[in-house]
């Protein structure tokens, strides 16, 4: 890959590396790999900024000239130094706020200056921003969308809805779905045509994912103060009411009472935080309901437990359940949105509707009282895994989708 064959950052200061300082002006060379920028509003820990790092780690394998530009400096992002070590520069064009309008004409600049061939956005602000500035830089874009829309609430919402979906109808060339359940519903409501928009599943690197031993199992849960032998259930999402975490908590005392020295983890942080201890302490099970804050060691942490549950109420397609398929787990999740795509009920895992906390209960104590059953699930899972959401079969993908966009643009 050749990183640092085009320009470097805007040299007023306006843009700056990952390390904070501006970087200077490069001289462009004659011939150059088509530069790729991917736009993001934030790196911070979620799922949107943890697949970006996937798919630069097999993209840098092709011939792109690819570079990473987030619109906010938060929470010390956390993921712009591993995308760094990967040889790929970070740029940020820190905004006071996500509806800052210079924003637009500084993106526009920094598009010009670094000589973009096309523009991949990840997140509701960079796509909005991101498709008009390609299309003021006459450059292809492609955004890809991680939720299903939801209808507004306010009358700024509403504008700020209205705006994202012209963007991506009138100056996105191709706006990618992540499950075939979300590119119907965009279509349904009439948010994009049928030509505009196209299904690529979320990938992940499975050579990360390997069975534990016992020793190193029973060792990292001892960082939690969970007993080896304890059944454990884990969710992985940012703690927000649609992830649904509270049904699970409101379920743990019927769990608790057929499994009673069960725990759960729950690994990320988010606004609802404090709300979920609240309801733990409130039902009674905060010894046994343990909060992780927000981790990067994921796989680890999925190796050592026995049972993932996603309870969320919304989800377009989350790669943390394909996460959960390739740690061989058996999954507990809410049939909502893409997940029936991932899980197929008594097969890999049990889909259970929304908000049932008495559901939630009755299959996770069925998994745990029922170790066979839960290992050819877990089996299944693995397999299924492999066949539908292997990094490197959706990074192939990818790479063709911008070949064909920059033929179109070229021609």
């Amino acid at each position: 890959m050749a990183a640092n064959s085009k320009p470097g950052g805007f040299s007023s200061g306006r843009f700056l590396s990952a390390s904070g300082r501006p970087q200077p002006r490069g001289e462009v060379p004659m011939t150059h790999p088509h530069r790729i920028i991917w736009l993001i509003d934030s790196l911070g820990l979620g799922g949107a900024e943890r697949l970006l790092v996937t798919y630069l780690q097999h993209l840098t394998l092709t011939s792109f000239d690819l570079r990473v530009c987030a619109l906010q400096i938060r929470n010390g992002n956390p993921i712009a130094a591993e995308i760094r070590r990967l040889g790929v520069p970070v740029d940020f064009i820190p905004l006071r706020h996500l509806r800052d309008v210079a924003g637009l004409p500084r993106l526009v600049r920094y598009l010009r200056q670094q000589q973009a061939d096309l523009l991949h956005t990840q997140l509701e602000f960079a796509d909005t921003m991101g498709s008009i500035a390609a299309k003021i830089r006459g450059i292809p874009a492609v955004a890809t969308l991680h939720t299903l829309h939801n209808p507004p609430k306010g009358t700024r919402s509403y504008w700020r809805d209205r705006l994202k979906w012209w963007s991506l109808r009138h100056c996105c060339d191709r706006v990618i779905a992540v499950s075939e359940g979300a590119r119907q519903h965009y279509i349904r409501l009439g948010r994009l045509t049928p030509e505009k928009v196209t299904t690529l599943y979320n990938g992940i690197d499975l050579s990360c994912f390997t069975p534990q031993g016992q020793a190193e199992r029973a060792a990292k849960r001892q960082d939690f103060e969970i007993p080896a032998d304890a059944p454990l259930i884990i969710t992985v999402a940012v703690l927000r009411s649609l992830k649904g975490i509270q049904y699970l908590i409101e379920a743990m005392p019927a769990i608790l009472q057929t499994v009673p020295t069960a725990r759960y983890l729950v690994v990320g942080s988010g606004p609802h935080e404090a709300e979920l201890k609240r309801l733990a302490q409130t039902y009674g099970v905060a010894e046994r309901v343990i909060f992780s804050g927000a981790r990067q060691d994921i796989p680890d942490l999925l190796a050592m437990s026995d049972l993932f549950v996603l309870p969320t109420l919304t989800e377009a397609l989350p790669t943390v359940l394909a996460e959960a398929m390739a740690a061989r787990k058996p999954i507990v999740a809410s049939k909502v949105g893409g997940v029936p795509e991932m899980i197929e009920h008594g097969a890999n895992g049990f889909l259970i509707p929304p908000a049932d906390p008495a559901r939630l209960a009755e299959a996770c104590i069925q998994l745990l009282q029922n170790p066979s059953q839960a290992q050819a699930m877990a089996d299944t899972g693995w397999q299924i895994v492999q066949r539908r959401f292997n990094i490197q079969q959706q990074a192939h993908v990818l790479g063709h989708l911008y070949q064909e966009l920059l033929i179109k643009g070229e021609g």
